[in-house]
């Protein structure tokens, strides 16, 4: 995206915040667009998926705290925030049809508003305006700055781009496949990622001008939640049910592994629920560690007794007359 784009795109519009949103308030209007718009709701709906775009472009921008401060710099100078004198009015100020005169040898083009790019010749565009400066262009801060004088070709632009993974593929890395810059890409993302995450891709941004290096990619990572498993660092985490019965006498749970197959997990007798148990070594396999299963009992009480279980139920009241669960709690809210 170059800088003639962000001067032409107002991000904040799109997102339906103020300029002086917070971070928060843009997260928060990003999800709500976001969801909004998102493909899945909106199939075969070209309009929709050209808004969800536009949404994560924007995102993209404004949720950078530098390409934010950038954007404004250059949304503030096209609507006149940043003004230089246009011609003969001010006294003792050189107006901005002079200061191109002296750097480039010619006044911008047009009447009225000056514009900052043009198709006369010896009249910058916008990008050029930003390097006079020390700036890359672009509107992503990356590479070199570039002088007056010639020199080797300066680094490629720096992107940024998001993109969603399901908790499945966070967890135990995965290949994905999107588009950044109107370019189809790959890469490869570690186990062990976790919502928010940036990852940078080397030479994954915009090709450098004659031949020199490209830049990176900035990767946003967005993971999904996930109905049984939730990660914690480098372990993993899950809710098993078990009955009263197993609570109270203990047993041995056949638990599911992330990655196919099972462990056996010894409960103890006289397990409470809500205790968690910790099987070493079964958690996520990251580049630094290898994390824990913590597996959390949660004992399931049946809604209907009749019978004999609601005999046995009741006997089983009467043997434990004696003990009182609550026992020393109102001492202890007391304190």
């Amino acid at each position: 995206m170059s800088g003639q784009d962000w001067l032409d795109k107002d991000f904040y519009a799109v997102l339906g915040v103020s300029k002086d949103a917070s971070a928060q308030e843009i997260k928060k209007a990003y999800r709500t667009q976001a969801k909004k718009y998102h493909p899945d709701r909106h199939p075969d709906d070209p309009r929709a998926e050209e808004k969800f775009k536009e949404i994560g472009e924007a995102y993209s921008v404004l949720n950078d705290e530098e390409q934010r401060r950038q954007y404004d710099a250059i949304r503030a100078m096209g609507s006149g925030g940043a003004r230089f004198s246009a011609g003969q009015g001010g006294p003792g100020g050189a107006g901005f049809e002079d200061i191109f005169s002296s750097m480039f040898g010619g006044a911008p083009t047009g009447g009225g508003r000056t514009g900052y790019s043009g198709a006369g010749a010896g009249s910058p565009d916008l990008d050029d305006l930003l390097k006079m400066f020390g700036g890359q262009g672009g509107g992503f801060g990356g590479g070199s700055p570039a002088g007056f004088q010639p020199g080797p070709p300066s680094k490629g632009a720096d992107l940024s781009a998001r993109t969603r993974i399901s908790f499945r593929d966070a967890a135990l890395g995965a290949e994905i496949r999107l588009t950044v810059d109107g370019r189809p890409l790959t890469t490869r993302v570690p186990a062990g990622v976790h919502d928010g995450q940036k990852i940078r891709l080397r030479g994954k941004g915009r090709p450098g001008p004659g031949g020199a290096p490209a830049g990176d990619l900035l990767l946003t990572l967005e993971v999904e939640e996930h109905p049984v498993w939730s990660a914690d660092g480098a372990d993993l985490r899950l809710t098993v049910p078990i009955s009263f019965d197993e609570a109270v006498l203990g047993t041995t749970l056949a638990v599911p592994l992330l990655e196919g197959g099972s462990v056996s997990v010894k409960v103890p007798p006289g397990t409470p629920s809500g205790r968690t148990l910790r099987v070493r070594g079964k958690g996520l396999a990251t580049r630094r560690a290898t994390g824990d299963l913590l597996v959390t009992v949660n004992v399931a009480v049946p809604t209907h007794v009749e019978g004999r279980a609601r005999k046995a139920v009741e006997e089983l009241r009467e043997a434990l007359a004696g003990e009182d669960p609550r026992a020393g709690l109102a001492e202890a809210a007391a304190r």
